[in-house]
């Protein structure tokens, strides 16, 4: 009996190969997180030298000097740091520096970013003119973790221009960057857009309302990303009865930032104003039964194929937690919806202005 018992114990006991491979993976482990760990200082290392040295050459050279005078010190430091440490430090590359750090002018702002920034993110933002919608960007790379590949999209299909922010006066839109720079708050009006790009579906031009669900399911990861980070899928078709009556939200979401369900209407059509009332009681029992403790309150978003925008205006949907917005199913070309878009902006501002100047002339 205690043979056997001490043969039972040997075979429990892990022996050598197994030991070897367990040594084996933690190594692994180890070399993979350090790897990682060495890239991400030696990435925020290399865009601090870029930044210090772009910031040094444009105070201490080109500021407040002749432009011919400072082009050719560029020039002349350009061809000795290529000489000693290669092409990385090229004329090309030094101004690239200097418009860096004219860009982001601020130390504390640039150490804060490279944290998940890369200097390749840092290339493609640097073009963008206005300070606003390059902030943005900046930030909402930051806080989605978005890839260089992700920015730049993000960028081509004018994510800033559709998102609800845009539309606000400067000095909101200055409010919502900075909340989002200094604690990671993000709202509605940073994360809703209009129009959402859905072309991604493969829609053609008859199609229903379920081809549409269909279609958003089948591609539910690139409707995510067209949504935005921090949306998780809930549910389709979500049955919910009032008295005896039955009815179904199209696309049911959560926002993990916003801690809100968000109720997501389908239209093929144009926007009508009964498409509220229907919004409001989806958003109402939500509320009522589906709302969890610490969550906000659920908020609507109605995704039509065209707007009406006295009728969006004198329903005053955003006091009412809902969002209308446009889908295309096909994106138009850049300069179509950028100017569609500079309509819709300008349009948007004029229609606040008005808004607050009846306000102050109201008794």
């Amino acid at each position: 009996m205690e043979k056997y018992i001490m043969s039972r114990k040997d075979i429990q006991k892990p022996g050598p190969a197994s030991n070897n491979f367990l040594l084996l993976e933690d190594i692994r482990h180890m070399i993979e997180e350090t790897r990682s760990a060495v890239a991400t200082a030696v990435n925020a290392g290399l865009t601090m030298l870029y930044w210090n040295i772009g910031k040094r050459i444009h105070e201490e050279i080109l500021k407040g000097q002749r432009a011919e005078y400072g082009q050719e010190i560029v020039v002349s430091l350009g061809q000795e740091l290529v000489a000693e440490y290669g092409n990385g430090f090229s004329e090309k590359n030094l101004r690239r520096m200097i418009q860096f750090a004219e860009v982001f002018s601020e130390e504390k702002i640039v150490v804060t970013l490279l944290r998940q920034l890369s200097w390749s993110h840092f290339l493609t933002l640097v073009p963008l003119k206005d300070p606003l919608q390059r902030e943005f960007y900046a930030e909402m790379c930051r806080v989605e973790r978005w890839s260089v590949r992700t920015l730049r999209k993000q960028i081509d299909s004018m994510l800033y221009e559709r998102t609800a922010i845009s539309r606000k006066p400067e000095e909101v839109i200055l409010h919502e960057l900075a909340n989002l720079r200094e604690q990671d708050q993000l709202t509605p009006e940073l994360i809703f857009r209009d129009p959402y790009v859905l072309d991604f579906l493969g829609l053609k031009d008859r199609y229903l309302e379920k081809d549409m669900e269909d279609a958003i399911l089948r591609e539910l990861e690139s409707f995510l990303l067209e949504l935005g980070a921090g949306f998780t899928f809930v549910a389709r078709q979500r049955r919910i009865q009032i008295d005896d009556d039955d009815f179904y939200i199209d696309l049911l979401f959560y926002h993990r930032s916003l801690h809100r369900l968000i109720a997501i209407d389908l239209k093929l059509g144009n926007f009508k104003a009964e498409y509220k009332g229907q919004m409001e009681l989806y958003l109402r029992w939500l509320d009522k039964y589906e709302r969890q403790p610490g969550e906000e309150s659920p908020l609507g978003i109605i995704l039509c194929a065209g707007k009406k925008e006295e009728q969006i205006e004198l329903l005053e949907l955003n006091h009412s937690g809902i969002h209308v917005a446009e889908y295309l199913t096909e994106l138009p070309p850049r300069e179509l919806l950028a100017e569609r878009l500079q309509r819709a902006v300008k349009t948007a501002r004029a229609r606040l202005e008005a808004y607050d100047v009846e306000k102050e002339e109201s008794p």
